[in-house]
């Protein structure tokens, strides 16, 4: 996972307890909600692209780096 994609899954979780927080605080609100599932579709559609990239030339399993 690269460093944005980690960055976008932290952002994600913490959006989540924020979210919940406000909800046993305040009472649910259904756009927060809402939000919060597109920021999550977002997020796995960043994991999916993230992890679906090649590695490069030389890297990833499988593949020798290159040779001296």
């Amino acid at each position: 996972m690269s460093g944005p994609t980690k960055a976008m899954s932290v952002i994600t979780v913490a959006a989540l307890v924020l979210t919940a927080a406000y909800t046993v605080a305040l009472g649910s609100s259904g756009w927060l909600w809402f939000g919060w599932v597109v920021l999550g579709v977002i997020t796995i559609g960043m994991a999916a692209a993230d992890s679906s990239v090649p590695a490069g030339p030389g890297r990833g399993p499988g593949r020798p780096g290159p040779q001296p």
